[in-house]
């Protein structure tokens, strides 16, 4: 199958890497000409994920039509907050009936909207999967095991997707909770800032459990509420994506947290990075989510805190434990 990957970060690059292991024709689009250069002159790409050889057979391109045109399946992997604007730029060469796959994970500041809903609304009449689940872009390019879920209103998208990106090292599992995958995947980003400031705190492994719990019991309501089943939450795109990223010394967005959590401002944390944090973004589209839709999300509010409000990170995390008292379901 011919295939494309939009965005060159480190996620779409070993997307973009396992596409062509699996023997499919492969384009990838960067946004940076020099990274373009560098996977097709060295088949490397170092400024995003250094130190990975790629398959020699990958194409990359800094030019939307050379990347998506012919594509039958293409893979969105921007950060969030452009996703948008740079999927609406190669609209012009997306063949009609594409499925098109959604590998970032947020919510879309301003509008409230999910990923997902962001390609459907460029690309009405599309077929449109949520790929998501615990997967550290460099041990997927490293063919570490890995296993994420597809998830698609239409039955025979997630299906191709399934097919298209499985491999002995890379487990596909299909789902139609679309709701449910896309906020599991973008709010477990929120959680581990807040897991990340509590490390960096020094508050133990107590107080990271406890986060991540009542992590997952906020994400739950606001998912609900908006339509998804809560077992989805149980799944990979649920406590399986939101342990790893809560946990793991490759997560960004908990080495984020840690840093904020030792005292440092956050502009000074981000200044610099090549890479982007989507919980940092994702804190404010969540909070106005749940205003909107009227659920209590007291740790999306307190990072909220901490990050925009200039909120001292242990007084926020007194806040939390001092709430007052109530039963574990309500």
């Amino acid at each position: 199958m011919k295939c494309a990957v939009v965005g060159a970060g480190a996620w779409g690059t070993a997307l973009a890497n396992l596409l062509a292991e699996n023997g499919h024709e492969t384009t990838l689009w960067a946004y940076e000409p020099d990274v373009a250069d560098a996977i097709n002159l060295g088949h490397e790409n170092p400024r995003f994920l250094p130190g990975v050889m790629l398959q020699p057979e990958l194409r990359a391109t800094a030019e939307h039509g050379e990347a998506v045109s012919g594509a039958e399946l293409i893979v969105f992997a921007t950060p969030s907050h452009v996703l948008r604007d740079v999927s609406s730029a190669a609209k012009a060469w997306v063949a009609p009936g594409a499925t098109l796959v959604v590998a970032t994970k947020g919510i879309e500041r301003g509008r409230l909207a999910l990923m997902t809903e962001v390609i459907a609304e460029e690309y009405a009449g599309h077929p449109v999967v949520a790929l998501s689940g615990p997967s550290f872009a460099v041990e997927v390019a490293a063919r570490q095991p890995t296993a994420v879920v597809a998830a698609s209103t239409e039955a025979a998208a997630a299906l191709r997707t399934q097919q298209v990106l499985s491999s002995p090292g890379f487990r596909v599992y299909t789902q139609d909770d679309v709701t449910g995958v896309e906020l599991a995947g973008a709010l477990k980003n929120v959680m581990a800032v807040a897991t990340g400031i509590s490390d960096g705190l020094a508050l133990g492994f107590n107080a990271r459990a406890a986060l991540i719990t009542r992590g997952l019991a906020e994400i739950v309501r606001l998912g609900v509420k908006l339509g998804a089943r809560p077992a989805t939450f149980a799944g990979l795109a649920g406590v399986g994506d939101l342990v790893l990223t809560c946990t793991g010394a490759l997560s960004r967005n908990r080495n984020v947290g840690i840093e904020i959590g030792r005292g440092a401002a956050l502009g000074d944390v981000l200044m610099g990075r090549e890479t982007v944090a989507e919980g940092v973004v994702t804190t404010e589209s969540a909070k106005a989510l749940a205003e909107r839709e009227g659920i209590e999300m007291p740790i999306v509010n307190a990072v909220h805190r901490v990050l925009f409000e200039r909120q001292p990170a242990r007084w926020a995390l007194v806040e939390l434990m001092t709430r007052g008292l109530r039963g574990e379901g309500d």
